[in-house]
């Protein structure tokens, strides 16, 4: 299972890539197509047309670092697109463990959990 702290999002490109890119072709789709900075210390995964292989580029305060995996059979299958015109969606660290499972992730239902509630603050003076 993949270990990250909660500060750490992780951004889902819905359009294939051309894997055939290395670091800094990635990191220029990452500011280009995503509009993100890919020195956050976020994680950016792509996946290319066949839906085969998957990339990961992060951050990790001394260097790039690519996560490169390649599934024998089936496909990768990406969340559902948010909305019209959405180019990445966020998801969680367990949701990107079952996508590079081979596992889709349609068909599967989260149960739901406490959120805490937002306290509006007003100020005077």
């Amino acid at each position: 299972m993949l270990s990250l702290p909660p500060s750490v999002r992780i951004y889902f490109a819905l359009d294939p890539v051309d894997l055939r890119k290395g670091f800094d072709g990635l990191c220029n789709v990452t500011r280009s197509l995503l509009a993100e900075d890919p020195m956050s210390g976020h994680l950016f995964v792509f996946i290319n047309r066949r839906g085969n292989r998957a990339k990961i580029l992060f951050w990790d305060r001394t260097g790039w670092v690519i996560y490169y995996k390649r599934i024998e059979r089936g496909t990768f299958r990406a969340p559902k697109r948010p909305g019209l015109g959405e180019v990445k969606v966020e998801v969680e660290a367990a949701e990107l463990m079952l996508i590079l499972e081979g596992i889709e992730l349609a068909g599967s239902r989260r149960r739901s959990r406490w959120v805490p509630e937002k306290k509006t603050v007003t100020l005077r003076c």
